[in-house]
């Protein structure tokens, strides 16, 4: 028998300045959640999006 994959899941980041979600993703189940610092364009600067699932 072969063993089960996991499938990747769409995870979505979120700003911590502003709660918005700007940016969506495809990961692996598993691991530690993502903390980036990405673009918001409604702030006009970088911030820390951190990983969220909806």
């Amino acid at each position: 028998m072969s063993k089960s994959k996991k499938k990747a899941e769409t995870i979505f980041l979120v700003c911590e300045e502003t709660g918005q979600y700007n940016y969506t993703l495809r990961k692996k189940p598993g691991g530690e959640k993502l903390r980036l610092k990405k673009y918001n364009p409604n702030l006009r600067k970088h911030t820390w999006h951190a990983e969220k699932k909806k």
